[in-house]
């Protein structure tokens, strides 16, 4: 396999390229995070390892800008955080896998062949349309009817969540787990609050709604005939 290592620490990335080139593989290695960037997107790779603290640029920055490009090699990301909360950061931002520090050599080796197993990522859509309702998912724009919508971030969440659902209903306890991460009733109408906000901004002042509401069971996206 052909790897690509971003690794600051010189005595660790020493140590695991030559482990990696013992094993039969192919290693570039690069010491800060804006060389690993360049690496990751303008070379292919079967698996990158990617250290999470890095000077320059970190590993999140460059998960984000990679993906955000469509780089869609897998990557197992390095880290000495080891909280729940700092894994799925990690993996939000882009990464496949994720092994905090210290580890095993063999360890590292196994996810790694596990990454290769994986068979190769179908195309992702980089936009969502609900009539004339528009959503780029990597400008991170909202139109409708070609006129710029403004939202909040978690404005836009709630959207892209309904958008990538058109067409079938989600019930309150679904947007609270997917948007909100709530895995319990918070007892308060944040979800009703949020609903009323973006339906104001998506559906005033157009003829044709797209935000409806199933009464006693949740909302669902379509356009009116």
């Amino acid at each position: 396999m052909k790897l690509l290592l971003v690794e600051d620490d010189a005595e660790a990335a020493d140590y695991l390229k030559r482990a990696l080139v013992e094993a039969g593989h192919t290693v570039e290695h690069a010491l800060v995070g804006r060389d690993g960037l360049l690496l990751a997107a303008g070379e292919t790779y079967d698996v990158i390892v990617l250290d999470r603290m890095l000077p320059q640029m970190d590993g999140l920055a460059i998960l984000r800008t990679i993906r955000a490009a469509r780089v869609r090699t897998p990557v197992l990301l390095l880290t000495a955080l080891s909280g729940i909360d700092d894994r799925v950061e990690g993996l939000n931002a882009g990464a496949d896998d994720y092994l905090v520090k210290p580890f095993a050599f063999s360890e590292l080796m196994a996810r790694i062949n596990a990454l290769a197993r994986r068979p190769p990522p179908q195309d992702v859509a980089t936009s969502l349309n609900v009539g004339d309702l528009h959503m780029d998912l990597l400008k991170r724009t909202v139109t409708r009817a070609s006129v710029r919508i403004e939202l909040q971030p978690r404005e836009f969440q709630l959207l892209e969540y309904l958008m990538r659902h058109a067409g079938r209903m989600v019930t309150r306890t679904m947007l609270l787990e997917n948007i909100w991460n709530f895995n319990f009733e918070p007892q308060t109408n944040i979800v009703e609050t949020h609903m009323s906000r973006l339906r104001a901004k998506i559906d005033r002042g157009h003829p044709r709604e797209l935000i409806h509401t199933v009464r006693g069971s949740g909302y669902i996206m379509h356009e009116t005939p």
